[in-house]
């Protein structure tokens, strides 16, 4: 039929990307690696510091995971390197590339699953935080971009480290959110719980990222 005889074959959909096309994708995603890093490391000074100011466990979490983003984006660059300069490479560490990000998932989970858990237990009730407000509100108008643009190099990349590191942005953005939504729900009506139960909300979530990444030991078929 017609219809089919338009769609393009498995092959051709699948064809390796000229190698200037993909050193254009691998540059771009090394810039989007590298503005990651940036942008968290100084996102996770801000918020660990409102952390420590109101005792805030969720802005403790949201401050960690800025720091594991960073940590993905390092991994992520040193992936994107090692083609770069040996493209024979890239397979042998793409995996292990993918599985240390998972792993991060996995620490950070715990970490934020231990300081909710403490918060709760001994009725730690946190300041209100503007400055936390401030800097979970931003990070909600500039992850998903970076999200996005994350995810489209790794499509064309065709690479799971790639693709992970573009879940843990992902993960930061509905990190923000549950963070802002408890950080407010504190400021407004007071309900102290709001904090450390908002940060509870992502365990499961970012557990389940990590999983995936951990079983993401190849690159899949593009199709």
């Amino acid at each position: 039929m017609e219809h089919s005889e338009a769609q393009a074959t498995p092959s051709e959909s699948c064809a390796p990307r000229p190698p200037a096309d993909r050193h254009r994708l691998l540059v771009r995603a090394q810039l989007l690696a590298a503005f990651t890093i940036g942008w968290n490391v100084v996102e996770g000074v801000v918020a660990l510091s409102a952390a420590w100011i109101a005792g805030s466990s969720a802005l403790m979490g949201f401050g960690v995971d800025s720091g594991v983003e960073s940590i993905s984006a390092a991994i992520l660059m040193w992936r994107l390197t090692a083609e770069r300069r040996d493209p024979e490479r890239a397979e042998r560490v793409e995996a292990l590339a993918a599985r240390a990000i998972g792993v991060s998932f996995l620490l950070l989970a715990a970490f934020v699953a231990f300081e909710s858990a403490r918060s709760l237990a001994f009725h730690e009730e946190p300041d209100v935080s503007p400055i936390g407000i401030t800097i979970t509100l931003l990070s909600l108008i500039v992850m998903p971009i970076l999200a996005t643009q994350k995810r489209s190099a790794a499509i064309g990349l065709g690479s799971k480290a790639a693709e992970a590191d573009s879940r843990q942005t992902w993960a930061c953005v509905w990190l923000s959110a549950i963070v802002l939504t408890g950080l407010v729900l504190n400021a407004a009506f007071g309900w102290w719980w709001a904090d450390p139960t908002a940060a509870l909300v992502v365990v499961v979530f970012l557990v389940r990222e990590g999983r995936e990444a951990l079983t993401s030991t190849r690159i899949d078929d593009c199709c």
